[in-house]
């Protein structure tokens, strides 16, 4: 008897791993504190990842926060995206596309 393959999954959901979502939920809850944000959604599908960041839950989120596995190896597989859809940051790691929130939660905090 042969050994059989195990079937491939080529429509895999993609999804944040333990440290990414804790980083992630880490600075939610620093923007939570701070007075900033109220609400967040999650969204795993077959190309992406997306955490989106709210001021308040009844409109579009302040910042969008995407995982993109397939453009890993062109411009990064993370982004930051701003409230009007436009790419904030973009990056292979996760701190630095993290960075400009970071700062606006230093200006929130020294305020």
């Amino acid at each position: 008897m042969g050994v059989v393959p195990f079937p491939e999954r080529r429509n895999a959901q993609v999804g944040f791993d333990r440290a990414e979502l804790s980083r992630i939920l880490d600075l939610y809850g620093r923007m939570v504190a701070a007075g900033h944000w109220r609400d967040y959604a999650i969204e795993l599908g077959r190309e992406a990842a997306v955490f989106s960041a709210f001021r308040r839950a009844a409109e579009r989120p302040e910042i969008r926060i995407e995982k993109r596995p397939a453009l890993r190896l062109r411009q990064g597989m993370w982004a930051l995206v701003g409230e009007a859809g436009a790419v904030l940051k973009r990056g292979q790691e996760l701190g630095p596309v993290l960075a400009p929130v970071e700062r606006r939660l230093m200006k929130l905090i020294d305020e």
